[in-house]
């Protein structure tokens, strides 16, 4: 990444690595959420429809769970960066948290969407909520006891996918931060974005399935790689 003269408009995709060491489990990772859930119990529209108590019970854990973490170096240097960059700056996480939020970003779409809001099924209204849903409270908007996480399932379609990929097309440069490489669509991200003449860089605790995609992959912790990053796309 020496040369920055020609890069304006930026990309970047964060994942769970982002926020594990704030410490929100991973989904992936030894000892992540799922060891002790599997995906088809808790993650997906079948398993609501089935046991809609235990999904809620379980995002109710993870809601106040997140609520007691704060920012680490890497949320707090993307914040930095959204402040500071001239140009065109979009951080799209995968991530249900809203650290990058409370370290200070503003250019940031849940391509996932977030633990702190509620969806009701019956207005499709989405209310802010940091308390919990298991008692089925009513919907602030249409008063309708339609709510569920606003957290999106595996089988269902990532939020504002035409506004991501209208970035990519006119993306000067992709970063991968803190993904496993794994989870589609946004696994795809770095092709898309190299078809189009971005160049791409991978920032991850270690090689992804990805990796070999990217223009660049250096590993270690995000803590410590983000800020180095952004002191240079700034310097």
């Amino acid at each position: 990444m020496a040369d920055r003269s020609d890069i304006r408009n930026i990309v970047i995709l964060t994942g769970a690595g982002v926020s594990a060491e704030s410490g929100i489990d991973t989904f992936r990772a030894e000892g992540g959420l799922w060891e002790q859930h599997r995906v088809e119990d808790v993650a997906t529209p079948e398993a609501f429809a089935r046991d809609p108590e235990l999904v809620l019970r379980f995002y109710d854990m993870r809601r106040e769970a997140i609520q007691t973490k704060q920012p680490n170096p890497a949320h707090e240097a993307l914040a930095r960066l959204d402040r500071e960059w001239e140009g065109e700056l979009l951080i799209v996480t995968q991530n249900v948290d809203d650290l990058h939020e409370r370290a200070g970003a503003r250019r940031v779409l849940h391509m996932h969407g977030t633990h702190l809001n509620a969806w009701c099924t019956a207005c499709d209204a989405r209310s802010p909520w940091r308390g919990t849903l298991i008692d089925r409270p009513a919907c602030p908007e249409c008063g309708e006891k339609a709510l569920r996480p606003d957290v999106v399932w595996f089988g269902e379609m990532p939020y504002e996918m035409d506004r991501i990929f209208s970035a990519l097309r006119e993306a000067d440069l992709f970063v991968s931060i803190g993904t496993s490489g794994a989870v589609y669509p946004a696994a795809g991200f770095v092709r898309n974005a190299r078809d189009l003449g971005a160049r791409t860089l991978e920032l991850n605790l270690e090689a992804s399935q990805g990796s070999h995609l990217f223009d660049e992959s250096r590993h270690g912790p995000a803590s410590v790689l983000v800020p180095e990053w952004v002191d240079e796309m700034l310097g």
